[in-house]
């Protein structure tokens, strides 16, 4: 089936049909009428136009690619490739995804047969959110980085609002009436190979010891550990065995949150009953938890899906000023908080 025939069945020259596949009815102000008649003979006939000629016209191959370390191949950051392969379809457009496993030498050789494919810009996403130097070579394509804070990069970087997700966590146990005995389970990540913490520890960190602050309080104790389940475990063990007593626990991820659910239960207390939980990221873990486990979710759906819409709606070019588009970070509520009366009990 060829232009032509879609001509012929739409009753109008072949210069107004190409103009109309090709998207350029309304620099030609072709009617809306005529148009209509095209795309419908197009319809029905099934023609399907020339791409890599339309993209030899336009400059534009209406392709995306999306460069990632170990993002395609874990199904709990996985969700960043659905919201991109989302917005992706529903602007026109194709994805072209590729996992580096962390290897400079594969991300140059990937990025290199994208631009060599000529798609009309790159997506470079990393893992976590972390300070990290994007390749240069993408300053010679529009790009946007997701998780990644690359001071030197005018590219916009999609991240999630790791500050706010604190406050929401913390906001979580105070509208239950928890105020006194909060317990921190993780803290900044603040150990020997990372001195100083991670970026989501960190932040999370300041967003509650804010949140809580306005409240006139603050939290008893940061236990500063790695962001694994056999360290929530024990950290838990070890508060409990120096004699602590935590009304919630507030654990920087849920793999923390799972440890520190069996530590208490070892020690025959329960949630939300005798110790309220509430974690971070909503994977699900959180959901499969007894009782289930109130956490405050990563956007990786969103990331995903803003960033490809950020990457398309930037004005032609390769770059502007730098901008941080902070994504929100919901609350999953689960039944792991109980409501504390104001005399300080448990409120059945």
């Amino acid at each position: 089936m060829t232009l032509a025939d879609v001509a012929l069945r739409a009753g109008v020259s072949r210069s107004t049909a190409s103009f109309v596949m090709t998207g350029r009815a309304a620099d030609m102000r072709i009617s809306e009428a005529a148009q209509r008649k095209v795309l419908e003979a197009a319809a029905d006939l099934g023609y399907r136009p020339n791409l890599t000629a339309r993209s030899l016209r336009t400059n534009k191959t209406h392709t995306i690619g999306l460069i990632s370390d170990t993002i395609a191949t874990t199904p709990f950051a996985g969700e960043v490739i659905h919201g991109a392969l989302d917005a992706a379809l529903a602007h026109g457009h194709l994805l072209f995804v590729a996992e580096t496993a962390g290897n400079e030498a594969v991300e140059a050789d990937l990025i290199s047969e994208m631009l060599d494919r000529q798609v009309d810009g790159i997506i470079y996403a990393t893992m976590f959110t972390r300070y990290q130097k994007a390749p240069a070579v993408l300053s010679k394509v529009q790009s946007v980085l997701i998780n990644c804070l690359d001071p030197t990069s005018s590219s916009p970087r999609i991240v999630p609002d790791e500050y706010q997700g604190g406050r929401t966590a913390a906001r979580a146990l105070t509208n239950a009436g928890h105020l006194h005995g909060i317990y921190v389970i993780g803290g900044r990540h603040d150990i020997p190979k990372t001195p100083g913490g991670l970026y989501a520890g960190v932040n999370r960190m300041r967003g509650v010891e804010d949140e809580l602050r306005t409240y006139g309080t603050e939290v008893a104790l940061s236990y500063e550990c790695e962001y694994e389940p056999a360290f929530g475990y024990q950290a838990t063990i070890e508060l409990l065995s120096d004699g602590h007593r935590p009304r919630a626990l507030l654990c920087l991820n849920d793999r923390l949150a799972f440890g520190a659910y069996q530590a208490l239960g070892e020690r025959g207390m329960r949630v939300p009953d005798d110790v309220s939980v509430v974690s971070f990221d909503a994977s699900d873990l959180a959901s499969w938890l007894r009782p289930s486990l109130t956490s405050v979710a990563l956007p990786h759906y969103e990331l995903g899906r803003i960033a490809v819409t950020t990457l398309l709606d930037a004005p032609a070019g390769k770059g502007g000023e730098s901008n941080d588009v902070l994504v929100p970070m919901p609350l999953h509520e689960g039944d792991s908080i109980a409501t504390v009366t104001s005399a300080g009990q448990i409120q059945e």
